[in-house]
């Protein structure tokens, strides 16, 4: 269940992972290309060749990406996170599992994405405009200004390849927004509409030695069933309701907000149904048995707010149903070897970050222009 405020262990755990997923997709175009990456490079379709141009980090079908392009994608996300979180980001344990390993593979996983989708654009028949090309090469020529002479050399661009890299972001981008351009954005104050309830939990299950969950015998079952009942009975008496959640709830959450969608059938059934203070019957879930207080029927900002990510939702699954089909029948080359080798670069003049703000700085002016 999701709740306010609350700072548990899990979270912090969970909070270091989505750094390295979330937190890129934050950084990279605002969101216009969904999902922390595609294609693991690593499944079954891959397939490990030789030959490869020294360069060549890996090639999805008749298209190819070189370092120079892995390393502003890299660096770029590499200083973003640095910005923020301070150089130690890097010191963070994701249990066990290697922060820099992860921004790598997902860097990795984005610029293959963009790829197939620039592929994907000749199906859809699409391409980028004079005037887009135009804005792509502005946009080159400003980052590349932006950069010192230590930041081009360890990085290995030039003019050519920073124009490139910009029309292939801004093609994929053109060909995400056609596959999703019949979403409807308007979503009602009901089906978005988030409530605020407390609850007194009893659980039907245990813990095994590996922290698995098992049911309690039927016995065992009813008689925490009858013991929800009584409690039920005295909130609906008028006994203080967080008292009543002190001593009895074996959930040491006690206030949980949600949306439609995101609780168990049956349990959101009865706790959309209940009125402000209302108090319901026991609802049985997969976990055990609750009595449910709603505190709050709806919130503006939050049911707001949830209408953006059901809209969001809505893109990502009508763009996935499209994109994976395309993307099984692309052959993908990674050149282990190389990338293998690609690190990132700890140089106090390397402190380039602007790759990506540069590209929504153009590209939304051009989209602004194109309205006027």
């Amino acid at each position: 269940m999701k709740y306010r405020n609350q700072k548990n262990a899990k979270q912090k755990i969970a909070y270091w992972k989505r750094v390295a997923c979330a937190g890129l997709a934050a950084i990279l175009a605002g969101g216009l290309i969904t999902g922390c990456g595609i294609a693991d490079m690593q499944d079954k379709k891959i397939v490990l060749t030789t030959g490869f141009a020294s360069d060549e980090v890996f090639r999805i079908d008749r298209t190819a990406c070189t370092v120079p392009e892995v390393m502003v994608y890299l660096t770029n996300t590499q200083n973003q996170y640095e910005s923020v979180f301070g150089k130690e980001i890097w010191e963070k344990d994701l249990q066990g599992e290697n922060l820099e390993d992860s921004i790598k593979g997902n860097v990795l996983a984005r610029i293959a994405q963009i790829k197939a989708m620039n592929l994907l654009a000749k199906q859809h028949a699409i391409i980028l405009d004079t005037q887009e090309l135009k804005v792509a090469g502005k946009a080159a020529q400003v980052y590349y200004d932006s950069l010192n002479e230590t930041e081009r050399k360890e990085m290995g661009v030039d003019l050519a390849v920073l124009q490139k890299l910009y029309e292939e972001y801004a093609l994929a981008n053109k060909v995400y927004n056609d596959i999703i351009k019949d979403i409807n954005p308007e979503i009602s104050d009901d089906e978005a509409r988030t409530i605020t309830v407390q609850q007194i939990f009893f659980k039907t299950y245990t813990l095994n030695g590996k922290g698995e969950k098992e049911e309690v015998s039927q016995e065992e079952k009813e008689k925490i069933y009858e013991e929800a009942k009584k409690v039920d009975a005295l909130a609906k008496e008028g006994k203080d309701f967080s008292n009543l959640i002190e001593t009895y709830s074996d959930d040491k959450v006690a206030t949980y907000s949600y949306g439609k969608g995101e609780m168990e059938e049956t349990f959101e059934k009865a706790t959309f149904e209940l009125g402000k203070d209302e108090i319901s019957d026991v609802i049985e879930s997969s976990s055990g048995y609750h009595i449910v207080k709603c505190i709050s029927t709806f919130d503006r900002e939050e049911t707001d707010a949830n209408k953006v990510k059901i809209v969001e939702q809505r893109k990502k699954e009508v763009f996935n149903e499209e994109y994976d089909v395309f993307l099984s029948t692309l052959t993908r080359n990674l050149n282990t070897r190389l990338w293998e080798k690609i690190t990132f670069i700890s140089d106090e003049q390397l402190t380039t970050k602007s790759f990506f703000d540069i590209y929504n700085q153009y590209f939304s002016e051009e989209n602004n222009n194109e309205t006027r």
